[in-house]
Protein backbone atom coordinates (compact mmCIF):
# COMPACT_ATOMS: atom_id res chain seq x y z
CA UNK A 1 0.00 0.00 0.00
CA UNK A 2 1.36 3.77 -0.71
CA UNK A 3 0.06 6.99 -0.80
CA UNK A 4 -0.52 6.93 -4.98
CA UNK A 5 -2.55 3.51 -4.42
CA UNK A 6 -4.75 5.66 -2.64
CA UNK A 7 -5.16 8.23 -4.44
CA UNK A 8 -6.33 6.01 -7.31
CA UNK A 9 -9.29 4.16 -5.10
CA UNK A 10 -10.43 8.31 -4.51
CA UNK A 11 -10.53 9.23 -7.95
CA UNK A 12 -12.17 5.36 -8.65
CA UNK A 13 -14.80 6.11 -5.90
CA UNK A 14 -15.59 9.56 -7.37
CA UNK A 15 -16.37 8.72 -10.65
CA UNK A 16 -18.29 5.62 -9.77
CA UNK A 17 -20.15 7.71 -7.44
CA UNK A 18 -20.55 10.99 -9.41
CA UNK A 19 -19.24 13.22 -7.08
CA UNK A 20 -17.82 16.32 -7.82
CA UNK A 21 -14.62 18.35 -5.95
CA UNK A 22 -16.94 20.65 -4.77
CA UNK A 23 -19.20 18.87 -3.03
CA UNK A 24 -16.16 16.75 -1.16
CA UNK A 25 -14.79 20.03 0.02
CA UNK A 26 -18.16 21.24 1.33
CA UNK A 27 -17.89 17.16 3.72
CA UNK A 28 -14.24 18.06 4.02
CA UNK A 29 -14.52 21.54 5.32
CA UNK A 30 -11.76 23.29 2.76
CA UNK A 31 -12.12 24.86 -0.66
CA UNK A 32 -12.41 23.31 -3.66
CA UNK A 33 -8.53 23.81 -5.10
CA UNK A 34 -7.43 22.29 -1.54
CA UNK A 35 -9.14 19.24 -1.14
CA UNK A 36 -8.59 18.58 -4.41
CA UNK A 37 -4.85 18.81 -3.87
CA UNK A 38 -5.03 16.93 -0.92
CA UNK A 39 -7.08 14.20 -2.42
CA UNK A 40 -4.79 13.79 -5.49
CA UNK A 41 -1.93 13.09 -2.91
CA UNK A 42 -0.08 16.56 -2.25
CA UNK A 43 -1.39 17.79 0.90
CA UNK A 44 -1.76 16.12 4.65
CA UNK A 45 -5.04 16.06 5.70
CA UNK A 46 -5.64 15.82 9.53
CA UNK A 47 -7.43 12.91 11.28
CA UNK A 48 -10.96 14.50 11.35
CA UNK A 49 -10.41 15.00 7.69
CA UNK A 50 -9.22 11.83 6.69
CA UNK A 51 -12.74 10.91 8.78
CA UNK A 52 -14.39 12.24 6.41
CA UNK A 53 -12.67 11.36 3.54
CA UNK A 54 -12.74 7.38 5.07
CA UNK A 55 -16.43 7.38 4.56
CA UNK A 56 -16.87 9.36 1.09
CA UNK A 57 -14.60 7.29 -0.42
CA UNK A 58 -14.66 3.58 1.85
CA UNK A 59 -11.23 3.77 2.51
CA UNK A 60 -9.77 0.92 5.04
CA UNK A 61 -8.00 2.44 8.13
CA UNK A 62 -4.75 2.04 6.79
CA UNK A 63 -5.71 4.21 3.54
CA UNK A 64 -7.17 6.62 5.80
CA UNK A 65 -3.41 7.21 7.52
CA UNK A 66 -1.80 7.67 3.94
CA UNK A 67 -4.11 10.73 3.86
CA UNK A 68 -2.70 12.33 7.38
CA UNK A 69 1.59 11.78 6.21
CA UNK A 70 3.38 14.50 4.64
CA UNK A 71 3.63 13.77 1.11
CA UNK A 72 6.53 14.12 -1.36
CA UNK A 73 5.22 17.71 -2.99
CA UNK A 74 5.58 18.29 -6.54
CA UNK A 75 6.38 14.34 -7.25
CA UNK A 76 4.22 14.60 -10.74
CA UNK A 77 6.33 13.71 -13.97
CA UNK A 78 6.89 15.90 -16.91
CA UNK A 79 3.86 16.73 -17.75
CA UNK A 80 1.65 15.04 -21.24
CA UNK A 81 -1.88 16.58 -20.46
CA UNK A 82 -2.12 19.43 -22.54
CA UNK A 83 -3.37 21.45 -19.59
CA UNK A 84 -1.08 20.62 -16.99
CA UNK A 85 1.68 21.61 -19.70
CA UNK A 86 0.23 25.11 -20.59
CA UNK A 87 0.67 25.69 -17.10
CA UNK A 88 4.00 24.48 -17.67
CA UNK A 89 4.37 27.28 -20.63
CA UNK A 90 2.86 29.69 -18.79
CA UNK A 91 5.93 29.43 -16.71
CA UNK A 92 8.45 29.43 -19.23
CA UNK A 93 6.93 32.15 -21.20
CA UNK A 94 6.02 34.20 -18.22
CA UNK A 95 8.15 33.40 -15.28
CA UNK A 96 10.64 35.83 -15.70
CA UNK A 97 8.11 38.89 -16.09
CA UNK A 98 6.28 37.44 -13.18
CA UNK A 99 9.66 37.42 -11.43
CA UNK A 100 10.82 41.22 -12.21
CA UNK A 101 7.83 42.59 -11.34
CA UNK A 102 7.64 40.67 -7.83
CA UNK A 103 10.64 41.95 -7.09
CA UNK A 104 10.40 45.55 -8.22
CA UNK A 105 6.91 45.39 -6.06
CA UNK A 106 8.27 43.76 -3.15
CA UNK A 107 11.60 43.27 -3.42
CA UNK A 108 13.98 40.20 -3.28
CA UNK A 109 11.97 37.15 -1.66
CA UNK A 110 9.52 34.71 -3.17
CA UNK A 111 6.21 34.45 -2.87
CA UNK A 112 4.96 31.15 -0.98
CA UNK A 113 3.62 27.92 -2.19
CA UNK A 114 2.85 27.42 1.58
CA UNK A 115 0.91 30.17 2.70
CA UNK A 116 -0.98 30.20 -0.47
CA UNK A 117 -4.74 30.46 -1.31
CA UNK A 118 -6.06 29.57 -5.18
CA UNK A 119 -8.94 30.27 -6.53
CA UNK A 120 -10.74 29.00 -9.74
CA UNK A 121 -13.60 30.64 -11.28
CA UNK A 122 -15.69 29.98 -14.70
CA UNK A 123 -15.74 34.10 -15.96
CA UNK A 124 -18.82 34.20 -18.69
CA UNK A 125 -17.52 36.31 -21.96
CA UNK A 126 -19.70 36.16 -24.98
CA UNK A 127 -16.38 35.62 -26.93
CA UNK A 128 -16.16 31.90 -25.12
CA UNK A 129 -15.75 31.55 -20.99
CA UNK A 130 -12.73 32.07 -19.57
CA UNK A 131 -10.82 30.08 -16.85
CA UNK A 132 -10.09 33.14 -14.34
CA UNK A 133 -7.53 31.48 -11.70
CA UNK A 134 -6.13 33.62 -8.46
CA UNK A 135 -3.06 33.00 -7.03
CA UNK A 136 -2.51 34.58 -3.63
CA UNK A 137 0.99 33.38 -2.11
CA UNK A 138 2.26 35.48 1.16
CA UNK A 139 5.90 37.23 0.34
CA UNK A 140 8.64 35.39 1.81
CA UNK A 141 12.01 38.23 1.88
CA UNK A 142 15.25 36.82 1.68
CA UNK A 143 17.06 37.66 4.54
CA UNK A 144 20.74 38.66 5.10
CA UNK A 145 22.71 36.78 8.16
Amino acid sequence: MDRNLVTQKIISAKVKNKMTWGKIAESIGQSKEWTTAAMLGQMTLTARQAAVAQELFDLTDEETLWLQIVPYKGSLPTPTDPLIYRWYEIVSVYGSTIKELIHEEFGDGIMSAIDFKMDIQRQADPNGDRVNVMLSGKFLPYKTY
